[in-house]
């Protein structure tokens, strides 16, 4: 941690971090907790919650779980003001090789999961931003994926897709209410689950080569410059931001470079 992380402009708030037990979200989770946040961590398996935080074991398909956790939280907290939607699932493949079921799953966990959180966290998030005018917030994890076509990745695109829409229509309708809601859109993270799909590849240091060369930057987003970037949107410092997508891609979204010469 920083001199600059350790802002303390989350004094005072209630944050709650799905998924957020591992990887992108335990990262967020640990800044926000490092500014002065309150934060509770909802997560199917809790055990790796970082140290400060309230673990609520839920799973984002369960609604009655995700109100169980959400309404926790904001009692323990007497409010509840940022919520970070980051649970989700990956999937490989064309339209051609993911059948129904996981279709399904997969919508399930990276969409109506983000929807039932933010259903439940509403008349909390409605009461927070009555007394804290700029401090209330509701920021998705989408991605890339959301705005490039990618290769074998027409189920997890289509979900995040979903998820960039989604961030759009619910910052119009609850704008007036004072509840800003954004998205942020990261690049090939160097995540546990990055990390599988490269133990599953026939020649793993290639493939990592491969995902590290189509970011302009050369390398992988670290889960620590994502959660920055949450940050950044969840804080009253964006007051003025909703209804916007914070690429953290190492520029692959914009960008068009020349190949590298010699």
């Amino acid at each position: 941690m920083t001199a600059a992380q350790d802002t303390g402009d989350f004094a005072g708030l209630g944050a709650l971090v799905t998924g957020g037990a591992s990887g992108i979200g335990a990262a967020i989770a640990t800044l926000l907790l490092a500014r002065g946040a309150r934060v509770a961590v909802l997560d199917r398996d809790t055990a790796s919650a970082p140290e400060g935080t309230l673990a609520l074991q839920a799973d984002v398909t369960d609604d009655a779980a995700v109100r169980a956790a959400v309404d926790a939280a904001a009692a323990e907290f007497g409010a509840l003001h940022t919520v970070v939607s980051n649970a989700g699932i990956g999937a490989i493949g064309t339209v051609a090789d993911n059948d129904d079921a996981e279709w399904l799953r997969v919508l399930d966990i990276n969409v109506l999961g983000m929807v039932r959180t933010a259903r439940h966290a509403l008349p909390h998030l409605r009461r927070a931003a009555a007394d804290r005018p700029g401090a209330v917030s509701i920021t998705h994890t989408c991605s890339i994926a959301a705005t490039a076509g990618l290769p074998q990745r027409a189920l997890y695109s289509a979900s995040k897709g979903a998820v960039q829409s989604l961030t759009l229509a619910m910052a119009a309708d609850h704008v007036r209410e004072g509840i800003r809601v954004n998205c942020v859109n990261p690049g090939t993270a160097d995540t546990p689950w990055v990390g599988r799909l490269l133990d599953q590849a026939s020649d793993p240091a290639a493939e990592r080569a491969a995902l590290e060369a189509r970011q302009p930057t050369g390398r992988l987003v670290g889960a620590d410059e994502v959660a920055a970037a949450v940050a950044y949107l969840a804080s009253p410092a964006a007051a003025a931001v909703t209804g916007t997508a914070l690429a953290v891609d190492g520029g692959m979204q914009g960008l068009r470079l020349r190949p590298a010469t010699p």
